[in-house]
């Protein structure tokens, strides 16, 4: 068994990811199994440099000591790179041009309210461009994100499930994300397609994470399919809440784990006020 902890250096760790981290850790040095840390660093406008030594520094004061090497992802862009291709050469990419305003206009206009859900999904407007217009735009240097064509892909794929260690068997469903982006505008790579290819190439097989990313895993196991990457089994736990009910977020400093720390108390204690139980 091999899990992993894949925190952001954008902040420091906080109640939460306590839970996360030990949620993961437990669960592979359970059964003998490997503890991995992960460094998802991709996004480089938010990442400071002291993150990481600090991210390192709580886990290890948590006694949530992990194996190997952390991986950073910022050593990784030529393999995502690489995926990229791969889903391209299987006509799985189109490039899109749009803009966020581009995008909430073209939403307002199929009469979507700002907060339900379709209004997190891509509309598709730039999936029928013509493909000679859409490549001199291109050459003309405009800037474009890359996105995965769901719709084609599920046609590739077929019929997929992911198993979740509470929540059981989920039949995969194609229009849960839309076409999510795969390389952003600023960077070579986003978030679903740096996972899946970084959990493969870990031989991550559990998948430990809030149930906030439950939605997230069904385009991730898209790609796992139509990339033939080994199919990893899940765990979407609860989230850690403040008082009002809300999810705790880097921005609560008074739960960071280093105050927590400063004010003298132990890695139990802590642990105890995520509420985790083993």
């Amino acid at each position: 068994m091999v899990t992993r902890f894949a925190p952001s250096p954008t902040g420091e760790l906080h109640l939460g990811h306590a839970y996360a981290a030990k949620a993961a850790h437990d669960l592979a040095k359970e059964k003998g199994g490997l503890f991995l840390l992960r460094h998802e660093d991709i996004d480089s406008s938010r990442v400071r440099e002291e993150y990481y030594g600090l991210i390192e520094t709580d886990l290890k004061w948590l006694e949530l000591n992990w194996d190997g090497t952390p991986l950073r992802q910022t050593d990784r862009l030529d393999a995502y790179a690489d995926a990229l291709k791969k889903l391209g050469d299987l006509g799985l990419t189109y490039p899109c041009f749009c803009t966020r305003k581009d995008i909430q206009q073209e939403l307002r206009r199929m009469h979507a309210a700002p907060h339900s859900h379709e209004a997190q999904v891509y509309p598709g407007t730039c999936r029928a461009l013509n493909p000679e217009q859409a490549a001199q735009r291109i050459a003309d240097g405009e800037p474009h994100a890359w996105r995965l064509d769901s719709s084609k892909a599920a046609r590739l794929h077929g019929t997929l499930h992911f198993n979740d260690l509470e929540h059981g068997e989920t039949k995969v469903d194609e229009t849960v994300n839309g076409d999510v982006v795969l390389a952003r505008k600023d960077i070579d790579v986003a978030y679903h397609l740096a996972v899946v290819v970084d959990d493969d190439f870990q031989g991550v097989t559990h998948v430990t994470r809030g149930e906030d990313l439950f939605s997230a895993t069904h385009v991730q196991r898209q790609l796992q399919a139509v990339l033939a990457y080994r199919e990893p089994v899940y765990l979407h736990h609860e989230l850690v809440k403040d008082e009002n009910g809300r999810r705790l977020a880097k921005r609560d400093h008074a739960r960071s784990i280093r105050s927590l720390r400063e004010k003298g108390l132990s890695p139990q204690e802590v642990i105890a006020m995520t509420g985790y139980v083993s």
